[in-house]
């Protein structure tokens, strides 16, 4: 079993006056065989017919890949499947397909996308590519790159569109656009200042260097994402009290002994734990909002929250979460902002009913404790690629 978790962000950006984008990324992570696949794919044009394309492709990459079917064979089904144009001229689109397994092995696929750009210790990292024809009379010429190797701690891996290596095309500074070659050395010299620089931060730096490229009037859908296998950070959320009342010693015990970051959501919750060590429950008054309560703060926990409308409203939060989201400072952005910067997330949850909840006339909002849990961790693991624990007591 690998030692590092890898940490995964994309960011996205498009033309002036466009409305979707032509980029399309999707990730899938299998649990039963422990493999992770991410596609990004370009789709030939602008707008809606290129989202069209892109979607298209991404979709039946990500399910071929799944099904392990051969990259040449998958390539030769679905651009068989994509539309032509009225002229009869092919449309298509691109694509890059990174499959992470968990024994380490990573394997990239790229047609036509700028090359996937490896660092190792800081510097430029290029394992064997090799060259397989797409399979059918009709793909002569087309060329599938395939690179295979096993990343240690440390590694990363920058993937994005044309939009990208393009930028400045036509300018003074890049009049042939800005080049991978240019890119690398970028990329690399940001790692020279900040080793420990995320993902998110990485890509973002990308992405706002090749809009200042283009003065600020990107003249195509550009995407950078970034692979960055990384020490994995824990962290525990606690929610609802132990089933049994006689257990709350050893819930308490359970959670004292985590050696890193944790919140309680729940006040019950956070008045067992504090009787129990004997500690201080200080409610601050620094937001307020009438449909959430106030957070908390106790000795050895990052924040005490109330639980069921919060954990809800955190819900909320990451289903509509993206790239573009910038989060506040309320209850459930600050859960929100923690779970993103963690990788291995524990979830105790305690069972015991809350009556408080069992009024009929109560908001719908007031959903089971257990059902807003399972929904956030679906949404942990399959959107955001996290690895989380789920515990009941």
């Amino acid at each position: 079993m690998a030692d590092y978790h890898f940490d995964v962000d994309i960011q996205q950006k498009m033309p002036l006056g466009q409305i979707v984008c032509g980029d399309v990324f999707y990730t899938r992570r299998i649990k039963e065989e422990g493999r992770v696949i991410l596609v990004l794919s370009d789709g030939i044009g602008h707008g809606v017919k290129a989202n069209v394309l892109a979607t298209l492709t991404a979709s039946m990459a990500l399910n071929y890949s799944s099904l392990h079917t051969k990259p040449d064979i998958a390539a030769h089904i679905f651009m068989r499947a994509l539309p032509r144009s009225r002229d009869g001229k092919e449309s298509y689109a691109t694509f890059t397909i990174i499959e992470i397994e968990v024994d380490g092995m990573v394997r990239i696929v790229n047609y036509d996308n700028p090359p996937t750009l490896i660092f190792r210790n800081g510097d430029f990292f290029a394992p064997r590519e090799i060259e397989v024809n797409i399979r059918g009379a009709e793909n002569v010429g087309k060329i599938l790159r395939i690179r295979e190797f096993k990343p240690i701690k440390g590694d990363r891996i920058i993937f994005m569109t044309d939009g990208v290596v393009q930028s400045g095309l036509g300018g003074k500074r890049y009049p042939m656009g800005w080049g991978l070659d240019q890119v690398r050395e970028f990329v690399q010299n940001q790692i020279a200042r900040e080793n420990e620089i995320s993902a998110t931060r990485l890509s973002k730096k990308i992405l706002n260097q090749a809009a200042m490229n283009d003065l600020f009037e990107l003249k195509d859908d550009t995407s950078c994402g970034i692979i960055h296998f990384r020490q994995p950070r824990e962290f525990m959320l606690i929610t609802g009290p132990p089933f049994y009342k006689i257990k709350d010693f050893e819930f308490v015990k359970r959670i004292t002994e985590f050696p890193g970051k944790k919140i309680i959501c729940g006040g019950t919750t956070a008045e067992i734990v504090a009787r129990e060590l004997d500690l201080e429950v200080q409610i601050q008054h620094r937001y307020y909002e009438a449909a959430i309560p106030p957070v908390a703060d106790m000795e050895g926990f990052e924040m005490v929250t109330e639980g069921i409308l919060t954990m809800g409203k955190v819900e909320e939060i990451l289903e509509s979460y993206t790239s573009d989201t910038r989060l506040g400072n309320s209850p459930p952005e600050e859960v929100v902002k923690l779970l993103m910067e963690h990788d291995i997330i524990h979830i105790i949850v305690g069972t015991r009913i809350n009556w408080a909840h069992q009024d009929p006339d109560q908001s719908m909002d007031l959903e089971i404790r257990k059902v807003v849990v399972k929904r956030i961790v679906r949404l942990l693991e399959e959107r955001f690629l996290k690895n989380v624990v789920v515990e009941l007591v």
